[in-house]
């Protein structure tokens, strides 16, 4: 059984993190599988909005505990036996593997041309916590807990949560749930603007589905340059964000999504989006 399962349905992609018996956290092939899931969504024209949700009772608890325990024994055998020339090599290998690993999902879902919808279907924690964040629109089951658990173990954490969640519920709020780590359950998080909506849990999967089908059925590629431009207006000069939303316009006038859209205004009805 896949460590990450792929369904399509409706123009949407359900990626699936399942590894419950460990609340899916991301040891084993969890990780590099996502990677690879996200990759293939990304490439797919047929799949135009992508929802991301955990097996059994999780969404996912973060870093394996055991994994890191297996890393701290290697990095004291190789202290031990090889000396300090060792554990520098090592350490310059985890660090690029896990760089690599913060482009391949964090940054893939930020800057993908799709929306990401996180379906939080139970406790997000740790770097399941940052994975939730870095996708563009979070709808939470009542039963989700949210925490930057990172602190318990002695981290100051990764997959980008510390860039989201201030963008989120500002600072002071970020730092707060970073240095205390505090789990708090969907309602507060609604209260916070940490997620967009909180479902009834038994209607999460149903609900969360019919609202990615809702995007997939729009002008894809206008969501392309919507998330370009909300990205580029992180770091961009209002001067800059003006100049490119007036390139993106224009460019967009022309499209057949747009053309199809005052035609059917027009004519009274609902448009018919290709996604170009």
């Amino acid at each position: 059984m896949s460590d990450v399962l792929l369904e399509r349905r409706d123009g949407v992609a359900l990626v699936t993190l399942n590894r419950p018996e460990t609340l899916n956290a991301m040891g084993g092939e969890l990780v590099p599988r996502l990677a690879e899931a996200l990759a293939e969504c990304e490439a797919d024209p047929a799949v135009r909005c992508i929802a991301i949700t955990g097996a059994g009772r999780a969404f996912c608890a973060g870093g394996d505990i055991r994994g890191m325990q297996e890393r701290n024994d290697r990095m004291a055998a190789a202290a031990a036996s090889e000396g300090p020339g060792a554990v520098i090599a090592e350490l310059d290998r985890l660090v690029a593997e896990l760089r690599d690993r913060h482009r391949a999902i964090t940054l893939r879902i930020h800057r993908m041309p799709k929306p990401v919808v996180a379906l939080v279907n139970g406790p997000a924690v740790g770097a399941g916590f940052s994975i939730a964040l870095a996708c563009d629109i979070r709808l939470a089951s009542d039963r989700a807990r949210f925490g930057a658990a990172f602190r318990n173990v002695g981290l100051p954490g990764d997959f980008g949560g510390s860039y989201f969640l201030q963008r989120l519920c500002g600072a002071g709020i970020a730092r707060e749930l970073y240095f205390t780590a505090e789990v708090i359950d969907a309602a507060r998080a609604l209260d916070l603007r940490i997620v967009n909506r909180v479902l009834p849990h038994e209607e999460l999967l149903t609900e969360g589905l019919a609202f990615c089908a809702r995007l997939a059925a729009g002008p894809t590629a206008a969501y392309a340059r919507m998330k370009e431009n909300l990205a580029f207006a992180e770091t961009a000069t209002l001067e800059q964000l003006l100049d490119q939303e007036a390139l993106h316009m224009r460019i967009a006038g022309f499209s057949a999504d747009s053309r199809e859209a005052v035609a059917a205004f027009l004519e009274k009805r609902e448009p018919r989006f290709a996604g170009r």
